[in-house]
């Protein structure tokens, strides 16, 4: 789910963030935990190790609270698997993101015959928004907080993100900004307030898209995305010809290049220009892992035609 993704990515690039937010404490040595629980591989959204107390802290982001199994069950699955694995308190908290109605939003344990198990539980619609609007990194949770005028609320959030100095932190909260809106905003009000193409060429958006090219599903005319994320699904097949899905897959890696390492020289953009689109879809993939501009030349000679 596209919104799981957000969410996960946020945990894991400003984790002291989140840590500050949920639990209240500050902390310096933390460490970002593999999320799958073995034996039998159930995966936790979002798990951190405070070093120094040695705790664990479970986030689960949840859109609705419909799940099977159910939300409290999986809760106290996930809570024995990491008791078992590394043997020190753990911590959970459920985040609602999406206001609803449902009676399950303010259930907190799992009560069955001898068994209690507790967790905490945060409604995002209930928040106060001034904690997020303070804080880079917890910007697109604002959009989900609670305010009398959401409008005048999203137009403070992109007037935020806008103050944001560093270019890449500035694309990547930009694009989580807006596609958590879309859980609350209209589509087109969104677009009015912020920027389009900041979301193609975010690391995030790109990692979603990626997801979408593993299952078959993305990539073609730019109006068939932006439907796709208006239903806020970023997935669904999306239709064109070859010589536009390639015109403009080389297009958005070009800008993320220009947007990473501040400038592509000709020769590169040609280059890139000269991929299929199963080239472009693979290079979109190994560009998140390039330090320097030198990688994409690398990388090119490696797969030229």
């Amino acid at each position: 789910m596209a919104y799981d993704n957000i969410c996960k990515y946020l945990a894991e690039n400003y984790p002291a963030d989140l840590v500050r937010w949920l639990h209240g404490i500050e902390v310096t040595e933390i460490s970002v935990l593999k999320t799958e629980l073995n034996t039998e591989p159930i995966h936790a959204d979002s798990l951190t190790l405070l070093q120094t107390p040695n705790q664990i802290l479970q986030w689960e982001f949840q859109t609705l609270p419909a799940s099977k199994p159910s939300l409290p069950l999986r809760m106290l699955k996930y809570w024995v698997r990491l008791r078992e694995k590394y043997n020190c308190p753990v911590e959970q908290v459920v985040i609602f993101l999406k206001f609803t109605t449902s009676s399950k939003v303010y259930t907190n344990q799992l009560l069955e015959s001898n068994t209690n198990h507790r967790y905490r539980v945060i409604r995002m619609w209930e928040q106060d928004p001034e904690l997020f609007l303070a804080n880079p990194a917890l910007l697109p949770f604002a959009t989900l907080a609670f305010s009398e005028s959401p409008k005048r609320l999203l137009e403070q959030v992109a007037a935020a993100v806008d103050r944001i100095e560093e270019p890449l932190a500035f694309t990547n909260i930009s694009a989580c900004t807006q596609l958590l809106a879309g859980l609350r905003f209209d589509q087109r009000l969104i677009g009015e307030l912020f920027p389009e193409d900041v979301m193609q060429e975010s690391v995030i958006y790109q990692k979603i898209i990626q997801k979408g090219h593993k299952l078959g599903l993305l990539e073609g005319k730019r109006e068939g995305l932006l439907e796709g994320k208006r239903e806020g699904l970023l997935e669904g097949k999306l239709e064109g010809k070859r010589e536009g899905r390639q015109e403009e897959g080389s297009s958005i890696i070009i800008r993320q290049l220009t947007r990473r390492f501040g400038s592509v020289d000709d020769q590169l953009q040609q280059g890139i220009k000269k991929l299929s689109v199963a080239q472009l879809e693979e290079l979109s993939e190994a560009l998140l892992d390039f330090d320097t501009v030198t990688d994409v030349a690398v990388w090119l000679a490696s797969h030229q035609q």
